[in-house]
């Protein structure tokens, strides 16, 4: 590599953490403020992830600290814990414990099979309660922590609107939609808004909540301390944090594999986030995620290495030590603005643009997702759309698996057919199971066994190669027994040894005989063909 490509790479690692830099200054802050660790946690959080995560992570620079999601799991348990700072830090620990756990296991490797129905619910619900919770701050009320509480507090309040917080809180959002989309990559309108807004509060003297106070003094580290009764008690906060956190990151991993087409390495992604939030909670900071929006514009600036994620905690910190003072100024109702700007970006237009014409299936998914996100709880909300996407999924499969019926005819038989059509006809039958044999077909398939009566012989052909699953074998089982119970000989046809030997695992050919199991379709009518034979003319010549 020559010295001009370093420095172009260093370059733009340089102008990619200043843009992240300036992008996460105001977000930090309104995050920090919204989930209740304060400002200043929001800002040193950030600083803190973003560097250790950022040194040993990926290749690929990833900007991280609080995202929408993850601050919305973090208001729910202030408000659940009654805002005790000290167990939800401790929760925090635990979470990046977890991260550094599921980094060890193939879990990492899952979050590439969600249905997009259930991510884009789920961004849909994270962006509409980010924007309800930011409505009462911005008509200058008492912030509330769930959706439901901000909605009743709205209507209960209004009377006592804040107008000066209205007022400047109104110029945010002017400012944040209205910016030209064209010059938000150069300077971010979020960063306009904050440093505008401030200077026109403070300029008016409005009577506006502010931030108040900004730390410049390093965290202190502290080790948190905690009982077996605290490690039970909060457990399933820390596991639903951590799932949060490690979803968020792996989807930015996702976003950032489409645009550099490089594979991130998605365990050692994991285990540094794990690190990084481990330290945030050491130190009493706002934890957080890989942020797909920050990483995103600094690598469409220009940035290529973890360089630029060092740039950006560096950025932050100048940021802190030199305009502290500024920044206690800051009102509420211009960081309500801002978030609730966040919360637009969120939500998933590019799926609402095309929701007249979506298959039904995806939209109950959605729906039940955003729904149960909005008003209950983030991670039942994934894991109802998930099971419902895959229940969905598995009935689309099943009615698509059919038995196609192909009666057998023979030179040397169809004398004897004639004659006695009327007591043997369709004495073999070759049945193929089309489409995939699993829990979701299984009953259907099995209902079909009922029009075979009459039969003497079933030649059952099993062409796929994929193995049964628990539910398919005892469907099988079932199907033997109806089978038997009306006298037809059940001959097996399956291509894959892997399946034959599966069934005998079970115990499947124990039940119809190993002799009636064949690895072709010919040899097994040919069985069919001898027995029926000898049985005919065993009957005929009776009488």
């Amino acid at each position: 590599m020559s010295l001009k490509d370093k420095i172009s790479i260093f370059t733009g690692d340089i102008l990619g953490g200043l843009n992240a830099a300036v992008i996460t200054l105001p977000q930090a802050l309104a995050f920090g403020v919204a989930t209740g660790f304060g400002a200043s946690a929001g800002l040193w959080g950030a600083v803190i992830l973003c560097f250790v995560a950022g040194i040993l992570g990926t290749k690929i620079p990833m900007i991280s600290g609080v995202t929408g999601p993850v601050a919305i799991v973090l208001a729910s348990v202030m408000h659940a814990l009654n805002k005790d700072l000290s167990s939800v830090i401790f929760i925090v620990f635990l979470a990046g414990i977890f991260q550094i756990l599921l980094a060890m296991t193939k879990l990492p490797d899952i979050v590439k099979y969600v249905p997009y129905p259930v991510i884009s619910g789920f961004m849909n619900g994270v962006g509409v309660i980010i924007i309800i919770m930011q409505l009462n701050p911005l008509f200058g009320l008492q912030t509330s922590s769930n959706t439901i509480e901000s909605i009743e507090n709205l209507f209960m309040s209004f009377s006592g609107t804040n107008l000066h917080a209205f007022a400047i809180g109104l110029l945010t959002l002017l400012i944040v939609f209205g910016f030209p989309q064209k010059w938000n990559k150069f300077i971010p309108s979020q960063i306009i808004a904050l440093i505008f807004c401030t200077i026109v509060s403070i300029k008016l003297g409005l009577n506006v909540d502010k931030i108040s106070e900004i730390s410049v003094s390093l965290p202190s580290v502290v080790l948190p301390r905690t009982n077996l009764h605290d490690l039970i008690t909060y457990l399933h906060y820390a596991i639903t944090l951590a799932v949060i956190l490690s979803s968020e990151s792996l989807l930015t991993g996702l976003v950032c594999t489409s645009i550099t087409k490089i594979q991130l390495p998605s365990k050692k992604l994991l285990s540094a986030q794990g690190i990084g939030n481990i330290c945030c909670a050491l130190t009493g900071t706002l934890p957080g995620s890989a942020a797909t929006m920050r990483t995103v514009a600094a690598l469409k600036t220009g940035a290529s290495t973890k360089i630029a994620a060092v740039v950006t905690s560096f950025v932050l910190v100048l940021m802190i030590y030199k305009f502290s003072s500024f920044v206690s100024e800051i009102p509420l109702a211009v960081l309500a603005g801002i978030l609730i700007k966040i919360g637009y970006d969120i939500v998933d237009t590019k799926f609402l643009k095309v929701v007249k014409i979506a298959p039904k299936e995806d939209l109950y998914v959605l729906l039940v997702v955003f729904i149960l996100t909005v008003f209950y709880n983030l991670i039942v909300a994934v894991g109802a759309g998930i099971t419902l996407a895959a229940l969905l999924y598995a009935k689309k499969v099943a009615d698509k698996a059919k038995l196609i019926d192909k009666p057998v005819y023979d030179k040397d038989i169809m004398k004897l057919e004639r004659t006695l059509e009327r007591d043997y006809k369709h004495k073999i039958r070759v049945v193929h199971i089309s489409g995939a044999f699993f829990f979701g077909s299984a009953t259907q398939i099995i209902s079909h066994f009922d029009e075979f009566l009459g039969t003497r012989y079933l030649i059952l052909v099993y062409d796929s190669e994929d193995l049964l699953d628990i539910s398919a074998i005892f469907a099988l089982e079932d199907i033997i027994f109806r089978l038997k119970s009306q006298h037809i000989k059940l001959l097996l046809v399956i291509n894959n040894s892997e399946v034959s030997e599966q069934l005998k695992s079970y115990g499947i050919l124990d039940q119809i005989g190993e002799n009636h199991l064949f690895f072709s379709e010919l040899k097994a009518i040919d069985f069919a063909k001898t027995l029926f034979k000898k049985r005919v003319k065993n009957k005929y010549f009776r009488k």
